[in-house]
């Protein structure tokens, strides 16, 4: 299915009727829709980086500091420090002061689930397991 104007119109079928009402009943519009797609692909791409990718796995078991997470994902300090300015401002990390230290969380636990289950589907793939719901 093409979003886009320039690949034609799209012409109706049962199953887009079905998705209608399925998000008319759950509140949904084709604003939200666009929103809420939107921010996933943002999520996702911040999370298509290795180091981004390892810092996060490791907040998932817990709050952390700079020289934690350095020593956690094994970037330089100020790569850590760069990608970790870029998760806060996108909203996945929150940070607060104790002492001189800057310590680090997961905002939500959305994104510590999202973080297994990106592992999960690598492990599959790399141990050639199984497909499973």
């Amino acid at each position: 299915m093409h979003l886009s104007p320039a690949h034609g119109t799209q012409q109706p079928t049962d199953e887009n009727a079905e998705n209608d009402e399925n998000d008319e009943k759950e509140g949904n519009d084709d604003g939200d829709d666009a929103a809420r797609l939107a921010a996933a692909v943002e999520i996702l791409a911040l999370l298509a980086d290795r180091t981004r990718l390892a810092l996060l796995r490791r907040l998932s078991a817990g709050e952390a500091d700079v020289t934690t997470l350095t020593e956690a994902c094994g970037a330089s300090r100020t790569s850590v420090s760069q990608h970790l300015a870029r998760l806060r401002l996108a909203g996945l990390v929150t940070t607060r002061k104790e002492g001189r230290r800057a310590v680090y969380a997961l905002h939500h636990g959305h994104l510590r689930r999202l973080v297994d289950e990106a592992l999960n589907a690598a492990d599959h793939r790399i141990r050639h397991l199984p497909p499973h719901d």
